[in-house]
């Protein structure tokens, strides 16, 4: 569904990414992680084409996303994004939020699109909260809308770049259990977080990104018990609370 070949991007003389090359297929749930600064990001905004590259190819079923004569808009229309702040229309009420590009882009009847709408906020737990507008809703039920209406351009494949950084503690649970739900129905979803036990108990496969490089990709089973590059074994030890334990870091 993803392909990654040879992916490099600078920012003047800095090298944010170095050397890319990974695949993810239909139906995976890979989540992104590192520290600060290590590229994921950037490596997961290239992928919708909001940032640019400078070197390599990025493959999205089978389209070439850089390449030239690419209808940038139509292109972005078949991946969908869920930013760390929600990105909604503030003048907009829930539903109306995620009917606006289905009827727009998708040209659906409005009937049609607000059908899909609503069981979509059904799907993320906010049927009853189609009238309100972004002011009133807390910031995990305004993600929850954002992922909704992702949703609603019907896209093969799902990015989510720090979803629940901007959200106080007890609202990211609401959150990643929507997430979960998606990766439940096979949706192909890359996710950047910090939050491990997503990374744990829902990913398929875990990238862990150092300086602009992928330095290990592995299960998570094996990522968290027994990481191999030092980077990443440094970076669970920091990460990890107490009751969650720590890493096997023999070598």
């Amino acid at each position: 569904m993803i392909k990654l070949e040879n992916v490099n991007k600078w920012y003047g003389d800095y090298h944010a990414l170095v050397d890319i090359t990974e695949e993810i297929s239909q139906g995976e749930v890979v989540v992104v992680c590192g520290p600060s600064g290590s590229g994921k990001s950037t490596l997961i905004r290239t992928i919708n084409r909001l940032e640019p590259i400078q070197k390599g190819r990025i493959l999205v079923d089978g389209q070439d996303i850089h390449g030239q004569g690419v209808d940038v808009n139509a292109m972005r229309s078949r991946i969908g994004f869920v930013f760390q702040q929600f990105n909604l229309f503030p003048h907009l009420t829930a539903l109306e939020n995620c009917t606006l590009a289905p009827t727009r882009l998708l040209k659906l009847p409005r009937q049609e699109a607000h059908e899909l709408a609503m069981s979509l906020l059904n799907r993320v737990g906010l049927a009853d909260k189609a009238s309100a507008y972004p002011a009133q809703l807390s910031g995990g039920q305004q993600q929850r809308v954002a992922i909704a209406r992702a949703l609603a351009m019907k896209p093969p494949v799902m990015l989510f770049d720090e979803p629940t950084s901007a959200l106080d503690p007890e609202m990211v649970g609401e959150v990643l259990q929507a997430m979960k739900g998606l990766a439940r129905d096979g949706m192909t979803m890359v996710v950047v977080t910090h939050e491990m036990g997503f990374a744990r108990d829902v990913s398929n496969r875990v990238l862990f990104m150092d300086q602009g490089r992928v330095l290990e990709r592995t299960t998570p089973e094996r990522f968290f018990s027994r990481p191999e590059h030092p980077r990443a074994r440094k970076f669970l030890a920091d990460v990890l609370s107490p009751w969650q334990g720590t890493p096997d870091v023999r070598t």
